[in-house]
C-alpha cells in the first residue's frame, strides 16, 4: 500500500477515535458507536477509492487518460460504498445518534484535506 495512503488511514484512525471517545463522553454509548460508524464508512470509502483509483499498472504513468479515469472510477467506488454503509447503517443500527455519525464522517474526511497540505 502506497504510505500517503497508510498515512491517510491511520490518520482517519486516530479520528475516528478520538471522535468516538468525545461522544460517548458527551452523550453516552449509542453516540460513541455511532461516531465509530462514521468514521468507519469514511474509512472504508478512502480505503475502496485507494483500492480502484491506485490499482498499479504498467501504462497508468505514461497516458493520462487512463489515470484519470482511474480517479473518477476511484470516486465512484468511494461514493458507493458511502452510500451503501450509510443505508446500512440507518436500516440496521435502532439506537444511532446522527450527529456525532456525520460529524465524526466529516472530521474523518478532512483528513484528506491535511494529506493534500501534507504533500506541500
Amino acid at each position: 500500500m502506497h504510505p500517503q495512503v497508510r498515512w491517510i488511514l491511520r490518520c482517519q484512525f486516530l479520528v475516528t477515535l478520538a471522535a468516538a471517545i468525545l461522544a460517548g463522553l458527551a452523550a453516552g454509548l449509542d453516540a460513541a458507536v455511532s461516531a465509530v460508524l462514521g468514521g468507519g464508512i469514511a474509512m472504508a470509502s478512502a480505503f475502496a477509492y485507494a483500492w480502484r483509483a491506485l490499482r498499479p499498472s504498467g501504462q497508468m504513468a505514461v497516458d493520462a487518460r487512463k489515470a484519470f479515469n482511474a480517479q473518477v472510477a476511484g470516486e465512484a467506488y468511494k461514493f458507493a460504498v458511502s452510500l451503501v454503509l450509510f443505508a446500512l447503517v440507518f436500516k440496521t443500527y435502532e439506537q444511532l445518534a446522527a450527529l456525532p455519525l456525520f460529524l465524526a464522517y466529516a472530521a474523518t474526511i478532512v483528513v484528506y484535506w491535511m494529506a493534500l497540505l501534507r504533500q506541500q
